[in-house]
């Protein structure tokens, strides 16, 4: 393992992976103004299909649908709510969130070419985080939808969960927050914006990477 990879796992390490917890705000001005752009956008079907797509718990996959090499298409984000007011409202609110991790993601550099995931079926995996290497071995609890990501230094959890153009790969937003400065620390990136702040406003929020084939 190069002193890299031992940084960023060690770095892993450390993070809290909690979530701070809170209210969805921004165009959420008042109950009344809520509840009639939900129950608007109810009537579409497209964005009934994009809420129903920022949910975890929906259209589980299957351990065989993981196996492969999945690489970075755009960034990933979803919502653990059970209740379906909050599941509409998450889908506004994931379009800021993806908005605002693509230009983090920018940042650190991450690319189709240089950011990747690969699931074999010895369980046995491979990951490439903007050029830099991490291996080791993975479990699948489908019906949690979590990937159980284990090296010699630490072990880490990631959700699973289908999207349009293949696969979410997500994680708490504070492990993901501890990744994004590693890799940017170790490419001697010290303009990094932090993700800290996304997650105060949002309740249940999960953020990643969206991979395609």
């Amino acid at each position: 393992m190069s002193m890299m990879t031992a940084g960023l796992a060690v770095l892993v390490l450390t993070s809290c992976g909690g979530l701070t917890s809170g209210t969805a705000t921004g165009t959420q001005a008042n109950g009344d103004n809520v509840l009639g752009s939900v129950f608007g956008a109810m009537t579409d079907g497209q964005t009934i299909g994009n809420v129903l797509s920022s949910v975890l718990g929906i259209d589980k996959p299957s351990e065989r649908e993981i196996y492969g090499t999945w690489n970075y298409h755009n960034p990933g984000v979803a919502f653990t709510s059970d209740n379906m007011l909050a599941k509409a409202g998450g889908e506004l609110a994931a379009k800021t969130i993806k908005e605002q991790l693509k230009q983090t993601y920018s940042q650190v550099g991450f690319k189709r070419a240089n950011t990747r995931l690969q699931f074999n079926q010895d369980k046995t995996f491979a990951a490439t985080l903007g050029g830099r290497n991490i291996s080791g071995t993975w479990t699948y609890e489908p019906n949690a939808q979590k990937i159980m990501l284990k090296t010699m230094l630490f072990t880490i959890p990631v959700y699973a969960k289908k999207s349009v153009s293949g696969m979410n790969f997500l994680m708490e937003s504070k492990k993901l927050l501890t990744i994004l400065q590693t890799v940017a620390a170790l490419s001697g990136n010290s303009s990094l914006a932090t993700i800290s702040d996304i997650s105060k406003n949002y309740d249940g929020v999960r953020m990643g990477f969206e991979m395609s084939r």
